[in-house]
């Protein structure tokens, strides 16, 4: 018997890291949608397969969308900049966010999961009650039960310190089969081991003593949100904490250290340390290395800086695949 498909739909897709995430999970990929140029052509560049869809959800008409009809899966990173707490936290009254139009989109599709990807604050804290109140609202409507969790990057294998909250709804017959993912790696994988190889192939001699300094998951990566300047690893703060592992954080480096690069902790940073490259970061947030960003650098590192790392996706991806085959709930029928 062939085994059924199940299929996503990704809405502010990003540089694709949680469509990507669904995609190893088993999921079939039907569409992708973002607002950015850039963005829109990394991911047809990287999965010319997926229906991409390049324009603000916020104006999109789905019914102009065939395959946007439906899907088992609609999944949603929601921009961060309207929550996190280093901005105004403006949450639906930012013109970057996308909460009522996902809703929105979650009412024509009706999908079996709405999954739906922020910061850990968008769960708790008390500022974003009114959206919580409409994200419950929206599961009602639907005839679905919520549940939400924060998932960290480094119980994946993932080399960051990294949070991610997460919220899951389905109905009833299938959430009864779901759980949460639970780390699945002993050991994760420091910045130094990850970033060893790259650091050492344009035959910087220190490398290797870089990399045994850098001997923890790297710090969160911050910076590169839409409206907020250029690219760099983020406020003061964060930048004392990379350059502790010796990692200049005031901008991201074109090129990894060469030959003649020496580094020196005791001078003004910029001078003393190595930075690290857009292709760097991408394999920090857990990207295969032939997952191709599209434009200069500072688009390439809004892309990659702001995503879901892959690994986190997939093993969230698995468990709710599980859920909805272990269900007796037969899925709706494409139109």
């Amino acid at each position: 018997m062939e085994e059924q498909r199940f299929t996503a739909i990704e809405l502010c897709a990003g540089v694709g890291g949680q469509a990507l995430g669904l995609e190893r999970a088993g999921f079939e990929v039907i569409s992708a949608v973002d607002i950015d140029r850039d963005t829109c052509v990394t991911l047809s560049q990287n999965r010319p397969g997926w229906y991409t869809v390049c324009d603000d959800l916020n104006q999109i008409e789905p019914v102009n969308h065939r395959p946007m009809d439906y899907a088992d899966v609609l999944s949603c990173g929601l921009p961060r900049s309207p929550y996190t707490v280093a901005g105004k936290q403006l949450a639906t009254d930012d013109k970057r966010d996308t909460l009522r139009a996902t809703l929105d989109m979650a009412s024509y599709v009706r999908p079996r999961v709405l999954l739906l990807e922020n910061i850990p604050t968008f769960l708790h804290a008390a500022r974003f009650e009114a959206e919580r109140q409409a994200v419950h609202e929206a599961v009602e409507d639907l005839g679905y039960e919520l549940t939400s969790s924060v998932l960290s990057a480094t119980d994946f294998g993932v080399p960051q310190q990294r949070p991610h909250g997460f919220m899951v709804a389905m109905h009833a017959d299938d959430l009864a089969h779901f759980e949460w993912p639970t780390p699945n790696y002993l050991r994760c994988p420091s910045l130094g081991e990850t970033l060893y190889e790259s650091m050492a192939s344009d035959g910087w001699p220190e490398a290797a003593d870089w990399a045994a300094r850098a001997s923890e998951p790297a710090p969160l990566i911050m910076g590169g949100a839409t409206g907020r300047g250029g690219a760099d690893l983020g406020a003061s703060r964060a930048k004392a904490i990379w350059a502790r592992w010796g990692i200049y954080g005031g901008s991201i480096a074109d090129a990894v250290p060469g030959p003649d690069f020496r580094s020196n902790f005791e001078i003004e940073p910029r001078h003393g340390l190595p930075g690290i490259t857009v292709d760097q970061v991408a394999l920090l947030q857990g990207f295969p290395s032939d997952w191709k960003i599209h434009g200069r650098k500072t688009s390439a590192y809004r892309q990659i800086s702001q995503t879901t790392p892959p690994p986190i996706a997939t093993a969230l991806g698995l468990r709710i695949l599980t859920a909805l085959r272990s269900s007796t709930r037969a899925a709706r029928s494409h139109i």
